[in-house]
């Protein structure tokens, strides 16, 4: 009877584990995400708050609300811009809260803290708020997704561009932290190797409300571009400002190196218009798109349909699928197979995820218009950005995990 016993429970042990040694099934018998980002404050609109929030529960929602039947439960919270705070919150999702993986994660020094803090529990992070290249560069871990957009992207998309249109001198102001240095940074490599110049780069505390000395000092350097190194209200109050001060007007151009369509509407397309700025995905482009753009919608009060939103409900799907596929929720298990399957929905056309994080996806070079038949028809899709162009290629990656 003994040894019935004991062949019966090591087979019932084989049955709990994969072949590779993994635990089946799901621990805490919930599948807990953690939408972690910047609920009120500057990147509230487009980036963060409750449209984000809205798009991970629509996603849990049109996945079944359960995954390997068991539960899908969805938190959030408002990290203030602070990354003490961001990493306080962090600390006690994994270890008390059990959440299984945290997304959004708006704002740069906030994603390198809680993907470093999460790394060292091994809990994954899925990062679609910030831009710093840092996070699939030199700071990049085995559980740290960035999913979307990053600042190379950004700078190959918008200012060669501009440089090939003639605007080869460039003043940029910058937002004065890790976001902002690698944006203004990426912006200033793409200028030199096209063969223009950057006159100057201007560090600026973000939350500024008051951009009207720094727009003086830019206007009188005399360069063709104005570059805005920012993002969220900083941009929105920098263009504000800049067509107050007629700057435009007297012939120099700005440059919005990361701006939503949330920005524009802010704005308006009397301010706006002919802009051109890189985005990962826009709701008008394709029947897919729109048809998630009028769901979206109406589940989120009508929040804006933003390029960073539509990130988190294609990366909470991703996420999902691959613990389906996989029968565990155990993170090494889900990020072996991120990295192995194509997503393909109307965000990611083909995407796939490298071993530095980075996903892999085509971006769109857009410009805003002034003819547009409904409240976010304000930009068209004026070309598309292939993703190895887009991106830096593994062989010019920093990352440790490319170097193996």
């Amino acid at each position: 009877m003994m040894k019935v016993s004991i062949i019966a429970g090591s087979i019932a042990a084989a049955l709990a584990f994969s072949a590779n040694g993994i635990a089946a099934g799901i621990s805490n018998d919930v599948v807990k995400i953690g939408v972690l980002g910047d609920m009120s404050g500057m990147y509230s609109s487009g980036f963060s708050g409750p449209g984000a929030v809205a798009a991970v529960r629509m996603a849990v929602q049109d996945f079944g609300g359960t995954v390997l039947g068991k539960r899908i439960e969805v938190v959030y919270a408002d990290h203030q811009n602070k990354t003490d705070i961001a990493s306080a919150i962090a600390r006690q999702w994994f270890d008390t809260d059990n959440v299984d993986m945290i997304n959004d994660l708006t704002n740069s020094s906030v994603a390198l803290s809680v993907q470093q803090l999460a790394s060292n529990k091994k809990k994954l992070t899925i990062a679609t708020g910030p831009g710093s290249v840092e996070l699939t560069g030199k700071a990049c871990t085995k559980y740290g997704i960035h999913y979307g957009y990053n600042t190379y992207a950004l700078a190959t998309g918008t200012a060669s561009a501009i440089v090939k249109d003639g605007g080869d001198s460039w003043f940029i102001l910058a937002a004065d932290y890790a976001f902002g240095h690698a944006l203004a940074q990426d912006t200033t490599k793409v200028v030199t190797e096209l063969g223009g110049k950057v006159i100057q780069t201007v560090n600026i505390p973000i939350n500024t409300a008051d951009f009207s000395s720094y727009l003086l000092q830019a206007q009188g350097s005399g360069a063709k571009v104005i570059g805005l190194a920012n993002a969220g209200t900083d941009t929105v109050n920098a263009i504000k400002q800049a067509h107050e001060f007629g700057i435009v007007g007297a012939g120099q151009n700005l440059a919005g190196m990361l701006l939503l369509l949330s920005d524009v509407k802010s704005m308006g397309v009397d301010i706006t218009k002919g802009l051109r700025f890189t985005g990962s995905w826009y709701w008008n482009m394709d029947d897919a798109s729109r048809d998630w753009q009028k769901r979206y919608a109406q589940f989120s009060n009508n929040a804006a349909p933003t390029g960073p939103h539509a990130a988190l409900y294609s990366s909470t799907m991703a996420y999902l699928k691959a613990i389906e596929a996989v029968g565990t929720d155990d993170t090494d298990a889900v990020r072996a197979k991120l990295g192995e399957m194509t997503i393909d929905d109307f965000f990611a056309k083909g995407g796939t995820i490298r071993a530095d994080g980075i996903l892999m996806h085509d971006m769109y070079m857009l410009k805003v218009k002034a003819d547009g038949k409904g409240e976010w028809d304000l930009a068209e899709t004026v070309s598309t950005i292939p993703a190895k162009r887009a991106y830096l290629s593994p062989e010019n990656s920093e990352c440790p995990a490319l170097k193996r």
